[in-house]
């Protein structure tokens, strides 16, 4: 008799044992799944911007969400830039008061930025396009690069009021200038520059004012 008591007791406690674990196990799927739905609904969204910083950004844009080309996002850093540098100076220098004495100054100070090699006459490297060793000559700003910056410059100056009869990048010293640069690195570096063909058959006005767009090193 008091074993059929015990054995009563004992599968009445593992009855309700099972039925309490069940209760508990039942009641921890359903959390878990309300938990996976909240994940799911309130998921943090990464914004476009810091999207496009983990993926290596993109295209700049415009205050007015424009999304600009690789030359006018270019563009718009050369004029700033530009910008930045006449401000810099003693005394200041309004964008409306520069000349191209101004222009002059900004193309020699960013030679310290360079990364062309250009040897002097002095060099025994002079004139040679593959030296075989290093020297101690500077790095300065590759001709093409200065070219391709005073056409964006130039355009910059007209797209923000400014007009083609003031506007300091388009003057004939600062053509001269390129001219020499052009034919001072070529002579230097050993690299001659050619004339590139033109698609149609009218020749250029001048050469010499055209020659900054259609040379470049080979």
């Amino acid at each position: 008799h008091d074993l059929h008591l015990y054995l009563h007791f004992t599968l009445h406690s593992i009855h309700f044992t099972f039925h309490l674990s069940f209760f508990f196990f039942f009641l921890y799927l359903q959390k878990a799944k309300h938990l996976s739905i909240f994940i799911i609904h309130h998921k943090p969204n990464m914004s476009s911007s810091g999207k496009d910083l983990a993926e290596g950004g993109g295209s700049s844009t415009s205050p007015q969400g424009i999304t600009l080309s690789r030359y006018e996002s270019q563009k718009r850093r050369d004029w700033n830039t530009f910008g930045q540098y006449l401000n810099n100076l003693r005394p200041p220098v309004p964008i409306s008061q520069c000349n191209s004495n101004h222009v002059l100054e900004f193309l020699r100070y960013l030679d310290q930025f360079g990364k062309t090699k250009v040897h002097l006459q002095g060099c025994m490297f002079y004139g040679q396009p593959e030296p075989p060793a290093p020297c101690t000559c500077p790095l300065r700003q590759a001709w093409g690069s200065l070219d391709a910056l005073i056409g964006r410059l130039r355009a910059a100056y007209e797209e923000n009021g400014g007009t083609p009869e003031t506007n300091p990048f388009a003057s004939g010293a600062i053509r001269v200038f390129l001219r020499e640069v052009r034919e001072c690195q070529a002579k230097a570096r050993g690299i001659p520059y050619k004339k590139k063909k033109k698609s149609t058959g009218n020749q250029s006005k001048g050469n010499d004012e055209s020659s900054s767009s259609t040379m470049h090193f080979s």
